[in-house]
């Protein structure tokens, strides 16, 4: 009898004539549909053949004892639960059948309570299995829907990151256009801030992650980026970083790499004297479940008087994208140029 649809359908292996008759009656008053082996060999060969949905086999049979049977089960492609049958002093053999793969065991007795026992051993191996399947199906929903959102969120960051890219150039163009120094360095210094967040989105859809980013290798970039902008041959500018290998969310990614675009910027313009050779360092260290940015030059220093030098479009942008992070930038008064520290959760 090949299982169906219907009642679940059991393999009970014994080589006790009289056992497999009354066990095949008493599972059948129980709702089972029910297919009996005389032993281990035709056992595991109709399990094999039909693939049931539980066997109950017992332990001692000649020519191939329960055990082995029990590793016939378990090499098959999909193999069945298998609930082991041994007698009242055998608790030895009933763990070595739990270890070889068995879902459960009973004990054999006089009587119905026999019968009684298996019946709830199998429902309660089938709902086991039940379980199991569902929990399993449902894992790989999970899974499914996971590979559907990466999937999105890797386009979305493409698609950003060329409309910041598409941006960035109509900003280049319009700055060529213009003729007043003045706003063809505004455009200038907007076309860098939207460079800085197009290289966030373009590290989402090119990295590991669709939603982290690798600030070690993001402000690597970036500074390469902005060396290329500010760095001269009678003005060169020596941007060096340190990072330890952090990894932020977007927003904060985006949030830092502005702070760093700002601070280092005006470091490059304001620290050291136009033909003059400067240095800034930008430091990035984990601490504990936050994370410390430090931008630093040896350069001039803070104006005495707290003036602000441009425009203090990007004093207000640095003000703002630290508010963003729930932390403030807090400038060492102490130090022999221009020190920018910043504090803030990386989670």
């Amino acid at each position: 009898m090949a299982p169906t649809d219907e009642a679940p359908c059991i393999l009970y292996i014994d080589d006790d004539d009289g056992l497999r008759r009354l066990v095949s009656r008493a599972l059948e008053r129980r709702g089972f549909r029910v297919d009996v082996a005389t032993g281990g060999k035709e056992g595991a060969a109709m399990a094999a053949e039909y693939g049931y949905d539980l066997v109950a086999v017992d332990h001692y049979m000649p020519g191939q004892d329960g055990l082995t049977t029990l590793q016939q089960l378990r090499k098959l492609p999909d193999p069945p639960p298998v609930i082991y049958v041994t007698g009242s002093e055998e608790s030895r053999v009933a763990v070595a059948a739990l270890k070889a793969g068995a879902i459960d065991y009973v004990v054999k007795t006089v009587g119905e309570e026999f019968f009684d026992l298996l019946a709830r051993a199998i429902e309660q191996g089938l709902a086991r299995v039940r379980m199991q399947a569902e929990k399993e199906r449902a894992e790989e929903q999970l899974r499914e829907s996971n590979e559907r959102l990466q999937a999105m969120l890797t386009e979305v960051n493409h698609r950003v990151a060329n409309s910041l890219q598409l941006v960035s150039a109509f900003v280049h163009m319009q700055a060529r256009s213009v003729g007043n120094e003045e706003a063809k360095t505004a455009l200038a210094d907007t076309q860098r801030r939207i460079a800085a967040i197009a290289q966030v989105h373009r590290r989402l859809y090119t990295g590991n992650s669709v939603n982290k980013v690798d600030m070690a290798e993001y402000l690597a970039s970036l500074l390469e980026e902005i060396g290329d902008t500010w760095s001269t041959p009678e003005g060169p500018r020596a941007l060096t970083l340190s990072a330890e290998p952090i990894e932020l969310g977007t927003d904060k990614a985006v949030a830092v790499g502005v702070i760093v675009n700002e601070l280092v910027s005006n470091a490059c313009k304001y620290a050291y004297a136009a033909t003059a050779t400067g240095e800034i360092r930008v430091e990035l260290r984990a601490d504990g479940d936050k994370f410390m940015l430090r931008v630093e030059d040896d350069g001039c220093g803070m104006p005495a008087d707290g003036s602000i030098k441009g425009t203090g479009l990007g004093s207000k942008l640095v003000g703002a994208m630290a508010a963003t992070l729930k932390s403030a930038i807090a400038y060492d008064t102490a130090y022999n140029g221009v020190r920018a520290t910043l504090v803030a959760a990386a989670a």
